[in-house]
């Protein structure tokens, strides 16, 4: 049997060496056009920053040591630039000499990859606007701030890429904007978690503008003018223009899949143009397959066709492929998107679906927001979790989770990708026997926290309103805010119109409140106004809790300055 594998890294490296692992005799041609064939694309941006100082540290497996020992002919520099189906045939040009010639296959694995968008924009063409994708890319990066030694820099995009560089190029003393289209950076999170990461970003020096659209790049006084223009996010300003200089740009506006071989060759395409393949790996043509960021897949929580551009997935599906290849019959069961990222010292990370994907899928899903330290907060350094948990609200089966803080965070959102995995409820967090020392969580784990109050929202102990619910309800004449705060909090700020009762005087203070009106009750984190609303349920009371606190409800309304103590339960800072 010949395989041809076509691109490299993630999906077609892992697919060479199971395919090798499972028959000693085929004969294997790898064929990558850059210079590299298994590299470590996550750690692109570290190497920028000095964080990786070895350039040869990127490379996972050198053409030589991956050809060495699993006797599979790798060319680099070998670019494929036809696919013929009834021949079963590839051309390929060599790159170095510009030769080109044919290889038949029995079967084809394709890893194209994703390529970099770089829109048509006026000035795009200048050197000093570039993109980071291959090693390639990484090296010419790294060379410049060596040699051209630049002070300011812009990068658009605040994707994983984008935040990725720019906390790099700011540890490498560099000024650094920001420029994101949205009205939020890291797509995976929602906008209402994304708030505390921009805080934070914001209070490292990061310039992030939001709802900003580039519009051009005009060179000025040795460096470059970056021209935008804000979006209609922003009413009171949509359309005004604004420009900032730069020594140098990084695009990191987003990839797309690299499918134009996929498409010359008749092969089906979904969304995106994205290589339509089923639970096989296997295209629309039987003996071509294909793997990674350029196929489009089954979302595990939702069913649905997704892009999901990951190093995990990407390793999975050549492993998956290879075994079909050489009959097995292995089979995809799609991904869930877990991604994580360092942003500094802060982590966020999640898993599944968002809220914005639930909403546009219409589910019928129900969302708590919780606050945890990451261990016992006796013992020194505890820092809080905030934890995003959306569930389906009739089954309370896991939808999805965001976590952002600090220490910790990779811990619960790996434990809470595998209860989704699992297919479990969220009250089912609460049963989980998750491993305790006060260095490392609490007696009640984040993510059991996380599940007691899906317990307490599913059989109706308390029912929730959130943030963007509040404001305007004292104006409502069915509602009352109630602040259960102490009263140095509640002077601190508050929710308009709130009034405060603190919670160890509610009791003694009922006949202050009216019967015939819903409350609209809050404390700083949620705990404090769950037990008020316990006892104001329990005394005839109609009342709601604010999830996620006056704590999340800041971060979103105005844009407040990051902090990470967790508190005790009246409120106090430990």
């Amino acid at each position: 049997m010949k395989v041809i594998i076509i691109g490299g890294v993630a999906g077609g490296a892992s697919a060479a060496a199971r395919l090798r692992r499972l028959d000693e005799k085929a004969e294997i041609i790898m064929l990558e056009r850059s210079g590299y064939i298994s590299y470590a694309n996550c750690g692109l941006p570290y190497y920028i920053g000095g964080v990786i100082r070895e350039k040869g540290a990127l490379s996972v497996q050198t053409p030589e040591s991956f050809g060495g020992r699993f006797r599979i002919d790798v060319r680099v520099r070998n670019e494929a630039i036809s696919i013929d189906p009834k021949e079963k045939a590839v051309r390929v040009r060599n790159l170095e000499t510009g030769e080109e010639y044919t290889e038949t296959y029995d079967k084809l694995l394709l890893s194209p990859g994703a390529k970099a968008i770089r829109p048509a924009l006026p000035g795009i063409e200048d050197a000093r606007i570039m993109t980071l994708r291959t090693v390639e890319d990484t090296l010419a990066i790294r060379e410049y701030l060596e040699e051209k030694k630049p002070k300011r820099a812009v990068v658009v995009g605040g994707g994983f890429i984008g935040l990725e560089a720019a906390e790099n190029l700011m540890e490498e003393g560099l000024e650094v904007s920001l420029i994101q289209m949205e009205d939020q950076v890291l797509p995976p999170l929602d906008y209402d978690m994304a708030c505390q990461v921009h805080a934070y970003l914001r209070g490292k020096g990061l310039d992030l503008r939001l709802n900003r659209t580039v519009t051009g790049f005009v060179p000025d006084e040795g460096g470059l003018r970056v021209q935008m223009k804000r979006t209609a996010g922003m009413a009171e300003a949509a359309g005004q223009e604004e420009s900032i200089r730069a020594d140098f740009v990084l695009m990191a506006a987003g990839v797309l899949p690299e499918t134009g071989l996929a498409r010359e060759a008749g092969l089906a395409l979904g969304q995106k143009g994205a290589i339509v393949v089923n639970e096989h790996m296997q295209t629309s043509d039987a003996d071509i397959y294909a793997v990674g960021d350029a196929v489009e897949i089954r979302h595990f929580i939702t069913g649905k066709k997704a892009l999901v551009a990951l190093a995990g997935p990407a390793n999975r599906q050549g492993r998956i492929a290879a075994d079909n290849i050489c009959g097995l019959g292995s089979v995809y069961e799609g991904a869930q998107g877990s991604s994580i990222i360092k942003l500094f010292e802060m982590t966020a990370a999640s898993t599944g679906i968002n809220e914005k994907q639930a909403k546009a899928l219409e589910l019928d899903y129900d969302k708590v927001i919780t606050f945890s330290a990451n261990h016992a907060t006796y013992y020194p350094g505890a820092e809080n979790l905030t934890i995003k948990t959306l569930f389906d609200r009739s089954t309370g089966k896991l939808l999805g989770a965001q976590i952002v803080g600090f220490d910790g965070v990779d811990k619960r959102i790996d434990v809470l990708a595998c209860a989704m995995r699992a297919g479990m409820r969220g009250e089912e967090l609460t049963d989980m026997d998750l491993a305790y020392a006060p260095p490392y969580s609490s007696a009640k784990d984040p993510v059991n926290m996380a599940g007691y109050v899906i317990e307490n929202v599913m059989n109706g102990l308390v029912e929730q309103y959130h943030w963007d619910e509040a404001d305007g309800l004292s104006e409502t004449k069915d509602a009352f805010l109630l602040d259960v705060r102490t009263e140095g909090e509640y002077q601190n700020g508050h929710i308009p119109g709130a009034v405060n009762i603190p919670l160890d005087e509610l009791r003694e203070r009922l006949s202050e409140l009216d019967r015939e009106k819903t409350l609209y009750v809050n404390c700083q984190s949620g705990l404090r106004s769950y037990l008020a609303c316990r006892i104001l349920s329990q005394n005839g009371f109609l009342c709601k809790n604010l999830a996620g606190g006056y704590r999340f409800y800041e971060y979103v309304m105005s844009d407040r300055a990051f902090d990470a103590a967790p508190a005790g339960p009246c409120g106090v800072k430990l």
